[in-house]
């Protein structure tokens, strides 16, 4: 079946960067469009960036545009999300998610599998 799961969340001080790794199994990972998404309370979901299957294409949302770089390793079924120069209002749970095609999907809500969510807390 399809997992997944990722890891390198934490607590990190404003203007610190880290590093979200997601590794995928159970579908031919680079055949499809992956994206990051994120949760807080307050805002819902929000998109955060889209990579096509062939990595020719990346979009980001305005808010992490400059700050967040998305990347993948087909080799290794892994999906990456650095983020730099966080600031707390980047605080949140971050899915990686799995799109239907090998473009990205118009809308989140079209995403068929997505991770567990991991925290990132950024803070002083």
């Amino acid at each position: 079946q399809v997992q997944l799961a990722e890891s390198g969340g934490g607590l990190v001080q404003p203007g610190g960067s880290l590093r979200l790794s997601c590794v995928a199994s159970g579908f031919p990972f680079s055949l499809y469009a992956m994206s990051w998404v994120r949760q807080t309370p307050g805002k819902g979901v929000e998109w955060l960036s889209d990579i096509d299957s062939r990595s020719t294409k990346t979009y980001y949302a305005d808010s992490v545009k400059g700050r967040f770089t998305i990347s993948r390793d087909d080799a290794n079924n892994t999906l990456y999300l650095q983020m730099n120069n966080l600031k707390p209002e980047d605080t949140a749970i971050y899915y990686c998610a799995k799109n239907p095609n090998v473009f990205p999907s118009r809308s989140w809500h079209d995403y068929d599998y997505w991770g567990h969510g991991i925290l990132v807390s950024v803070s002083s």
